[in-house]
This record gives structure tokens, C-alpha cells and sequence, in this order.
């Protein structure tokens, strides 16, 4: 079995939190990854402003605007 397995200590000790398919005294290898404690709210609030500085909205909004303008069907023949 390989794969993450999320989990907690509690007095010293690793506990998963969810089974897990080994035998006892299998040998493994333990990659320590400290999770912070889940955010109150909704992820996308959390998330808003996140691109703020990164990107000039202003030259965005006319780069989509001019890119409207151009035609990418052919010309109709009559």
C-alpha cells in the first residue's frame, strides 16, 4: 500500500484518521506535514483578492472588450 494517510498525534503517538490496510508491525515511512487547523467560511470568500496587485484589471477588461471585436467567421459569399 502506498499513498497519504491523514492523521493526528495524541500523547506521542500517530494516530490515522482512517483505517488502514497494514499488517501490525509493518515497517513504514512517516513524512511529518503539519495541516493548520480548518478556516472558518467559505473557501471563495477566503479567497477573494487573491490576485489583487498581480494583474491590471483595468487593461484586462479592454484586452477582452477589443478581442470582442474581432471576427472569426469568413467572409459570406454571395
Amino acid at each position: 500500500m502506498a499513498g497519504t494517510v491523514r492523521g493526528r498525534i495524541r500523547k506521542g503517538a500517530i494516530e490515522p484518521d482512517e483505517r488502514v490496510a497494514l499488517p501490525d508491525g509493518t515497517k513504514v515511512t512517516v513524512t511529518i506535514v503539519r495541516v493548520s487547523a480548518e478556516e472558518p467560511g467559505d473557501p471563495f470568500e477566503r479567497a477573494a483578492g487573491g490576485w489583487k496587485g498581480l494583474i491590471d484589471a483595468d487593461a484586462l477588461i479592454r484586452n477582452i472588450y477589443s478581442d470582442r471585436l474581432i471576427s472569426t467567421r469568413p467572409e459570406p459569399r454571395l
